[in-house]
């Protein structure tokens, strides 16, 4: 039985399956819920951004998982 940790709210994912269970964002592994979570914050933010350019929503992703895991939680305010 393999075990893996998620690196925002720390849960244990167990018999995790890639993309169903568990999802690997920006090097980094988060629980369905914790994804979920930084969707429903990010996705507004996304929407309004005109014109679309990957390299910033790359960055936009990477920042908001970061300041996830030092809070411990998806509960991110985000800059544009």
């Amino acid at each position: 039985m393999k075990t893996l940790n998620c690196d925002v709210c720390h849960c244990v994912i167990v018999e995790p399956f890639h993309r169903r269970n568990y999802f690997h964002i920006a090097h980094r592994d988060l629980c369905e819920s914790c994804r979920d979570k930084l969707d429903y914050l990010v996705k507004p933010v996304i929407r309004s951004k005109s014109p679309f350019d990957y390299n910033w929503f790359y960055r936009l992703y990477q920042e908001s998982i970061e300041q996830s895991i030092k809070k411990g939680k998806v509960d991110v305010k985000i800059v544009i």
